[in-house]
């Protein structure tokens, strides 16, 4: 299972360079169409600029989920007991595993929403942006069952 999400992981890490190279291109015309007077201005580049941009945030959630970079908050002193401490993050990504069950359920139903939408300007399937939502949610599932697996095993080799 860990080398099939590695790869899951790697493939994310190279969307998320994508993105990044795809929110740039846009984004730079935009800014030079408003000062440069020989640089068309194009409606679209907009549209494309927030659609990479939703995509950047759900991929990089993704992957901070799988490297254990994503936002924490501890607010329990660490303790030496490593059984407490697999126990603490059990508990956070149970948490987070609920987190994740509410973007695949209320996802899918945004995704269903959007189905037969298009956008505005660039006339894309919207689907593909909605698809963003419950995706998330169970590729961050994946991540955290591995996360809960490798964490129980710590707590029950602590415990015996």
């Amino acid at each position: 299972m860990t080398r099939v999400l590695d790869a899951v992981h790697f493939a994310l890490k190279l969307a998320l360079g994508l993105l990044i190279a795809g929110l740039l291109v846009p984004v730079t015309m935009q800014v030079l169409a408003r000062f440069i007077d020989v640089v068309p201005r194009y409606i679209w580049t907009e549209e494309i600029a927030r659609f990479c941009f939703v995509w950047m945030i759900m991929v990089g959630a993704m992957c901070a989920v799988r490297d254990g970079t994503h936002f924490d908050l501890e607010v329990l002193p660490e303790s030496a007991n490593p059984k407490v401490e697999a126990a603490k993050r059990i508990f956070v990504h149970l948490m987070m595993f609920i987190v994740a069950m509410i973007f695949i359920w209320y996802g899918w139903q945004f995704l269903l929403f959007g189905w037969h939408q298009t956008s505005e300007i660039a006339e894309l399937p919207m689907n593909w942006i909605f698809v963003a939502w419950p995706l998330t949610g169970v590729v961050t599932v994946l991540f955290l069952v591995e996360k809960i697996m490798k964490e129980s095993a710590i707590f029950k080799g602590a415990a015996e």
